[in-house]
């Protein structure tokens, strides 16, 4: 039988950001004694600050830099994974942009796809926070990688991220695995079903919400 859980809301903060709910049945990765199931893929403030994510992962198609790594983690009230590059961004500035980011504070570094793993390895040397490292691909080498220092790794391959998430837990049945669990529930069940222990989820921009509370204002006021 499950036990009831007391919930508190507050006025203000009843347009909170939620994650899927069916994302609880994921077993979640222990980090440093905190249990993480979901992780809103974002790096605007106003929605970190306003989500029940268990932590963030601030991922961002631009040279990380450690102004923006700063600035999301002061905003977020829960744990932050921060992007350190790995595609354009390369070599001794991936390593320096991780350590950066363990001083500030992050939980974990991210590192994309491309990251070849002797820049994994020298920041497994440098940091002691863990390492995620993004698949994207079925024919990745994960011995290696893990081989190379991964502590973690985030699947993200589209309609295929299920697939590539069995094959992984297939082979490697204690490896942590984060993914990325798609636009429905289906889609995230199918996913922690396939032996994903935590999901990224994208949250709507605030542009999008945003456009919501407007048009409800434009009603209301005719």
């Amino acid at each position: 039988m499950d036990r009831f859980i007391p919930e508190i809301r507050g006025v203000l903060r009843r347009h909170m950001v939620e994650v899927p709910e069916c994302i609880r049945a994921a077993t979640g990765i222990r980090i440093f004694g905190k249990r993480i199931r979901s992780l809103a893929f974002t790096t605007d403030v106003a929605i970190i600050k306003n989500t029940n994510a268990d932590a963030i992962i601030a991922v961002y198609p631009f040279t990380p830099q450690p102004a923006i790594t700063k600035a999301i983690i002061t905003a977020a009230d829960v744990p932050v994974f921060s992007g350190v590059g790995g595609g354009v961004t390369t070599g001794k500035r991936v390593t320096n942009l991780a350590l950066d980011a363990e001083f500030e504070g992050a939980i974990g570094v991210v590192v994309n796809a491309p990251t070849v793993n002797e820049t994994v390895e020298s920041v497994r040397a440098t940091i002691d926070i863990p390492i995620v490292v993004t698949v994207v691909s079925k024919h990745t080498d994960i011995q290696a990688r893990l081989d190379a220092g991964a502590t973690i790794l985030n699947v993200s391959g589209a309609a295929k991220t299920a697939d590539i998430v069995k094959g992984i837990r297939d082979k490697f049945p204690e490896v942590p695995i984060i993914a990325t669990g798609g636009p429905t529930e289906e889609t995230i069940i199918k996913t922690i079903e396939a032996g994903a222990n935590a999901i990224t989820y994208t949250p709507p921009t605030s542009a999008e919400l945003f456009k919501i509370s407007m048009e409800k204002y434009r009603m209301e006021l005719g």
